[in-house]
């Protein structure tokens, strides 16, 4: 089997399980939270450190999955970290301390990350153009199930057993990804297209990465742009039950309109492919992303009390244009470093990661307080994403190869 025969559907399903390992980390585990702090002798301030560090891990491997995967390649990467993710799942279902289960949440961090990372160099290997916009599209919907349906799961699992067994769970679902990717994902990194791994050529080509204008410009549009929904899912305690007045078990009202939409923007990027340019279906999505934004303002400054529907609206809507705006500004950094989509990837996730660290501890205390102030703030992100949108494209225009390597297609110099 090799990458040119594997079907897309059984990359989409794959690639698209190995996406869910982060969602199903986090949300899984959210309804055993109180549990497991009796459990385990703990308070709920603690209890947060379970996530805490788990994002650590996620964050600092980021910056070498993709790398790891250039040098060695990616199957071997994906079956390296799923092995670790289960494992770090059963040691985390038999913790009967605190400070045993934050040692395997750090590991889980540390190899979750691997099927998203990876995973988007996969589908540039294998696909080009409409056909890898397409696959994108179709993993960012089975990828938008995973917070829907996790709590849901975690809560069954513990109507049923003990919060052990949302980790057996876990275990149990990485087991099942690595006996599917070990007969149905090919390996689609060959070897001459491999690049040596080093520490101080891998820095080089970060700097390189971060100092290339056009792959600053064009990752910071999408970051922003997803931060701009990433407000209100750092901010969702705050805005379901202080600003909505809604109950502890009411999420599913915030969360089931923005996933939804999501879902349907990444149905409709999908289908969009071969019909519509890349660029213009970004317009289209900043299009109802500023719809989105102008509409949350102006009903938030018209009332001092938001409520169902109408405050769920602008985030279902501007999700839906992040998700047709998404596809085409990640193929579009892939494709700056054809050699090292590893590398690329790797960069994209954690600048990303950083952001929303950002978001979720400094700026979201901030602003949660008030929906004018959530509105305001979410329109400032989709404005800064739509702007370096422009810029990015004022720039190709101007100067379309300004890196010879990048033209060329070839990585940087290797020691």
């Amino acid at each position: 089997m090799t990458a040119s025969t594997v079907s897309r559907a059984r990359l989409a399903l794959i690639l698209g399980g190995l996406a869910m390992f982060g969602p199903f980390s986090i949300d899984t585990v959210f309804p055993a939270f109180l549990v497991m702090a009796e459990d385990l002798g703990v308070g709920k301030v603690a209890m947060q450190q379970t996530i805490s560090v788990y994002l650590i891990g996620y964050a600092a491997m980021s910056l070498f999955h993709g790398p790891v995967s250039d040098a060695v390649g990616r199957k071997k990467v994906m079956l390296a970290g799923i092995f670790v993710f289960t494992l770090a799942s059963v040691g985390a279902a038999l913790a009967d301390d605190m400070p045993t289960m934050l040692a395997y949440r750090f590991v889980q961090g540390l190899s979750a990350g691997v099927g998203m990372i990876v995973g988007r160099a996969v589908i540039r290997d294998c696909l080009q153009g409409d056909d890898a916009q397409r696959l994108m599209s179709h993993i960012s919907m089975i990828f938008g199930i995973a917070p829907a349906i996790a709590p849901v799961i975690g809560g069954w699992i513990l109507g049923l057993t003990d919060w052990h067994g949302i980790f057996w769970f876990l275990a149990a679902f990485g087991a099942l990804l690595l006996v599917a990717t070990v007969w149905g994902l090919p390996e689609t990194h060959p070897p001459q297209d491999r690049t040596p791994l080093h520490p101080v050529s891998l820095a080089r080509d970060y700097g390189a990465m971060l100092g290339n204008r056009s792959f600053r410009l064009l990752a910071l549009a999408g970051i922003f742009n997803f931060g701009a929904l990433f407000l209100y899912i750092a901010s969702a305690p705050a805005f379901v039950m202080d600003l909505l007045g809604l109950g502890e078990q009411d999420f599913v009202w915030f969360f089931a309109p923005t996933i939804g939409g999501m879902m349907l923007g990444a149905w409709c990027s999908g289908r969009a492919a071969g019909r519509m340019t890349g660029r213009r279906l970004v317009g289209w999505g900043f299009f109802f992303c500023g719809i989105a934004a102008a509409y949350n303002i102006g009903y938030n400054a018209l009332t001092d009390s938001p409520s169902l529907p109408w405050a769920i609206l602008p985030t279902a809507m501007g999700a839906f244009g992040i998700a047709l705006v998404f596809p085409i500004v990640t193929l579009g950094l892939l494709d700056m470093y054809p050699r090292q989509r590893g590398g690329a990837s790797s960069m994209q996730a954690f600048i990303g990661l950083l952001s929303n660290a950002l978001i979720a501890g400094v700026l979201s205390p901030m602003v949660s307080h008030s929906g004018l102030a959530l509105a305001i703030t979410a329109a400032m992100f989709t404005l800064a994403a739509f702007g370096l949108w422009r810029w990015y494209l004022a720039h190709s225009a101007r100067c379309p190869n300004p890196d010879p390597a990048i033209a060329r297609h070839e990585p940087t110099d290797r020691m």
